[in-house]
């Protein structure tokens, strides 16, 4: 209108940026319109109560600022005593207050003087509506809905009390050398801890980027963009912690395969649990050592057309395998009709050798079983089947166990002297006639429950003379136990009459499937002339 604008001091505009959200966040002090410059409501109020004259206006590089010789646009707007800073576009960011009812008067009260003169006099007012018809309700970061008049007043006691919201030129500069350096730290850092570490450090990195732009705003006034830096940040983290649950799940999964038809599964559940326990590459640890061989195996196969045989192997393989490992033993290899197996690795186990012993007891009264089943299928097809019978040695000593073998193919297994002399225990069973024979070393390790001594042998390349041992049947005598012991006890003996009398004795109250094993000592001894009255020490035997 003509006559308002002959009165008026000043003309600023009255419009205003939203952002995407609607919400009023930056407020500009000037506009372009074509090739003029206009300022803002405020800016001109402010003009004006200073009574100033113009305004100055710094761009990027002016003398004075800094712009790292890059042309981002205007810097600060002098308006008369004030210096605002702005960004590139002219704009302030606004550290908005809650609204208050207080800071209105009514017009009305103004105009009829219920408001005394003198407390307007000095002020900056601004004259607006607060009814929600008008449609100049904005929202802003703290309200939902306030006067537009109310903005432009926030603006005025934005730059009169000097507070100072800016985001500078080298925010954005700062915030991509935030990205970039904390995550390519966290790049170098993440792969080698654990998931629950990795997600600690990725909460902690994003905690503090988020920290560092409130301080940032509350202590100096400067506004860095911390949501994409977290953001990026936390997408890093997010995508290091899967890779390392999938890798470790990749390694379970590993463990589980190498191990499953070797352990039994809750001897794969706990390497899977805590896989330092397993030291791969070879260590040396005591082992407890079992080999098991099938007796006259050449004869049974003769009879046999190769899936005859190839289902034999596996119906006989599979469930002295599955006792094994029910007795926490881990299988090395298969030796076609033969297996080897150890105990105390890859996990340890205080009683190693009394569980290789119970998988021995157990596996030669699953014979009984499996003999019967077979001999019941081969009655049907009109064919003999001969009793299968089996040999198992154990011995116990200190042996090198892990992966050994190439890099391209090896084999959890063990090797040693004392792996050599379980397969001749296994080995002498035939000689015996005896379905398990011990080792001294795994007798001191078990104790000798159960356990008869049968002879003493020399090993090769050893001093002395070691003992071996076998199974007393559960429903032996106690005269023969009592029997036994006492011939083991005369073996050292030099007197023949000792000998003859204590092998006598054992042997009258022996079970009969002890019988080959006195043949064999009788033999034996009437070999060496002890029933002639000639003087042996001892019945020795090389390994």
């Amino acid at each position: 209108m003509p006559a308002l604008d002959a009165a008026a001091k000043g003309l600023g505009s009255i419009n205003w940026l939203q952002d995407r959200d609607q919400i009023v966040r930056r407020v500009p002090l000037v506009f372009r319109v074509g090739d003029a410059l206009v300022p803002s409501l405020a800016a001109e109020a402010l003009r004006v109560a200073q009574d100033a004259g113009s305004y100055i206006l710094k761009g990027s590089n002016a003398s004075g600022e800094a712009a790292f010789g890059r042309s981002t646009g205007l810097n600060h707007i002098r308006i008369g005593a004030l210096v605002v800073p702005t960004d590139a576009d002219g704009a302030i960011w606004l550290r908005f207050r809650p609204s208050d009812p207080a800071g209105f008067v009514s017009a009305k009260d103004v105009l009829d003087g219920s408001i005394p003169a003198h407390l307007m006099e000095g002020r900056i007012v601004l004259v607006g509506t607060s009814a929600a018809g008008l449609l100049d309700l904005r929202a802003t970061p703290l309200d939902s809905a306030v006067p537009g008049v109310e903005i432009h007043a926030q603006v005025i006691e934005h730059i009169l009390s000097g507070r100072s919201l800016t985001r500078p030129d080298f925010a954005s500069g700062v915030e991509i050398a935030g990205i970039v350096g904390l995550g390519a730290l966290l790049a170098l850092i993440l792969p080698h801890v654990s998931a629950v570490t990795a997600a600690i450090l990725g909460v902690l990195a994003v905690g503090g980027i988020l920290a560092g732009g409130f301080v940032a705003y509350l202590r100096a006034g400067l506004l860095f963009d911390p949501f994409y830096p977290a953001l990026v940040i936390a997408l890093l983290v997010t995508g290091s912690v899967l890779y390392t649950f999938r890798q470790a799940e990749r390694a379970r999964a590993g463990i589980r395969r190498a191990f499953q038809h070797y352990v039994s599964p809750a001897v794969v559940d706990e390497i899977i649990a805590d896989p330092t326990r397993l030291e791969l590459g070879g260590e040396m640890r005591e082992l407890t050592l079992l080999f098991c061989d099938v007796r006259n195996f050449t004869t049974l196969a003769e009879g046999m057309s190769a899936a005859e045989l190839t289902g034999f192997i596996n119906e006989l393989m599979a469930p002295l395998s599955d006792i094994i490992l029910r007795h926490r033993g881990t299988i090395d290899k298969y030796m076609g009709d033969a297996v080897m197996a150890f105990w105390n690795a890859p996990l340890d186990d205080p009683d190693h050798a009394r569980h290789a012993l119970d998988a021995a007891e157990a596996m030669m009264a699953a014979m009984a079983g499996l003999n019967a089943n077979w001999q019941r299928l081969a009655a049907e097809r009109g064919r003999a089947m001969p009793e299968v019978r089996i040999g198992i040695g154990i011995n116990t000593g200190p042996c090198c166990v892990g992966n050994l073998g190439t890099a391209q193919r090896f084999d959890y297994s063990a090797i040693g002297d004392e792996v050599n002399i379980a397969s001749r225990l296994e080995q002498l069973t035939k000689e015996y006639g005896l379905g398990v024979i011990v080792g001294e070393p795994t007798v001191r390790a078990a104790g000798t429950a159960g356990l008869v001594e049968i002879d003493r042998i020399r090993v090769r390349g050893r001093s002395g003379m070691s003992r071996i041992f076998t199974m007393a049947p559960a429903d032996a005598a106690p005269d023969f136990v009592e029997a036994q012991r006492a011939f083991a006890a005369a073996l050292p003996e030099l007197d023949p009459a000792i000998w003859r009398t204590a092998l006598y004795r054992a042997k009258s109250a022996a079970p009969a499937r002890f019988a080959g094993y006195y043949h064999f000592m009788l033999e034996r001894l009437s070999a060496r002339g002890v029933f002639e009255g000639q003087s042996a020490p001892h019945i020795t035997i090389d390994l």
